[in-house]
């Protein structure tokens, strides 16, 4: 029961940190392989999807009801996200994932200067108008998280964000919205591998979701309430923490 508790106070957290900038899997992960160091890397893994797939369905829920997504742009990028998120999985074997970490490190680095630098970036939501350009470019967008989410992971919802808001000019507030519709397409193909083949704690799993789901809830609520120049803050935080640990991981290896 401890540890049944334990998981759930961090699922929380998780649900709530990634419903409003993403990185929940920094938070319920490390969680996971603290109280279940015997458990296999792929049913640690399974377990987690389970909880954050339901805690990114109502995050995306209380989005929808607030937040006006372009569904033109975002259905075909959660499609090529869905779909590459099968081929990046089926990758890991050919590229272990200790040769991203380099690469992911310094394209969280740019990120963040970037953001930093760009005082007025997804603080206005000016968005540019659909044409075949910007679907092109969601496709693109869509198919490289998506492969990179079932390769890696670390840091899906965060690029998802930057790149809405540096390529379609959405403030932080919808670029949250439409990577949440995204990073579920990710999470719902992840568990079309993880629940078939067994790899899936139910036990702590669902509980876990409903912690999730909570957590997710009062995420997207502060999100909607405080506006974007709360979740960019809170982006540029949460990308520092993940550089943070990158670097620390790379020291590590």
């Amino acid at each position: 029961m401890f540890t049944l508790a334990f998981l759930c106070v961090f699922a929380f957290l998780a649900g709530l940190i990634d419903a409003a900038v993403g990185g929940g899997g920094l938070i319920q992960i490390p969680a996971l392989f603290n109280a279940l160091p015997q458990v296999s890397v792929a049913t640690l893994f399974g377990t987690n999807k389970v909880s954050a797939a339901m805690g990114t369905v109502f995050a995306a829920r209380s989005y929808l009801k607030r937040v006006s997504i372009p569904w033109r742009l975002v259905l075909p990028a959660a499609a090529a996200a869905f779909v590459m998120s099968f081929a990046g999985a089926a990758a890991v074997s050919y590229i272990p994932p200790q040769y991203m970490r380099p690469l992911v490190l310094v394209l969280l680095i740019v990120m963040a200067v970037y953001t930093f630098r760009k005082k007025q970036l997804g603080a206005v939501h000016e968005p540019v108008a659909i044409g075949r350009r910007e679907m092109l470019v969601g496709l693109a967008i869509g198919g490289g998280i998506g492969f990179y989410d079932g390769l890696f992971g670390p840091g899906t919802g965060s690029f998802l964000m930057f790149l809405f808001v540096r390529f379609f000019a959405f403030d932080f507030l919808h670029a949250s919205a439409s990577a949440k519709v995204v990073n579920l397409a990710t999470n719902v193909a992840a568990l079309c591998f993880f629940i078939p083949s067994g790899n899936v704690l139910f036990g702590y799993a669902v509980p876990m979701a409903v912690c999730n789901v909570l957590g997710a809830l009062v995420g997207s609520w502060l999100a909607m309430r405080k506006g974007a120049g709360f979740v960019r803050v809170l982006f540029l935080v949460l990308v520092s923490v993940l550089i943070c640990k990158l670097a620390y991981d790379m020291v590590l290896a």
